[in-house]
């Protein structure tokens, strides 16, 4: 019998995933950005800061693709360690510009630092030809403080 141990809080990897390189391929499009906490902290690989809004309330990142992309696999990875609240994140794709959306997930999630301070969601996803990828992200249903961020976004 062959196994591993592996940590309960990290995302399985999987060899025969290839990241996509979201810098070469779409213009990322956001409602607004931390100066110290930009997008591409959470979308390039080897960065663990994450992205995390200016300001408080609902928040926008749209990754619009040059050429419409086959995805397989969605990894969002959240974390709040101040403040006990509940989010709430929308995911939803166009295969073109002017075509409507379809959303593959709505979820909710409760932070309770200091024991619940990250949210871990891996999807597997059969999306033929995307061409925009939304994430709306409501950073304290109850609508008290909360800055909306997010340590990574990775695409297969």
């Amino acid at each position: 019998m062959r196994k591993r141990i592996i940590a309960s809080n990290q995302p399985i990897e999987r060899e025969e995933e290839t990241w996509l390189n979201i810098a070469k391929l779409a213009e990322i499009e956001v409602t607004s950005e931390d100066d110290n906490f930009p997008i591409e902290s959470a979308m390039e690989p080897g960065t663990n800061r994450g992205w995390r809004a200016a300001s408080p309330g609902q928040q926008t990142i749209r990754v619009v693709f040059d050429q419409p992309q086959r995805l397989t696999r969605i990894l969002l990875i959240f974390e709040e360690h101040e403040i006990a609240r509940s989010h709430q994140f929308v995911l939803r794709w166009s295969p073109a510009v002017a075509a409507p959306f379809r959303e593959i997930v709505r979820q909710q999630w409760n932070f309770s630092p200091p024991g619940t301070v990250r949210e871990i969601e891996d999807y597997a996803v059969q999306l033929p030809s995307v061409k925009i990828l939304e994430l709306f992200i409501l950073p304290n249903i109850a609508g008290g403080e909360g800055i909306a961020s997010l340590i990574k976004l990775r695409l297969a």
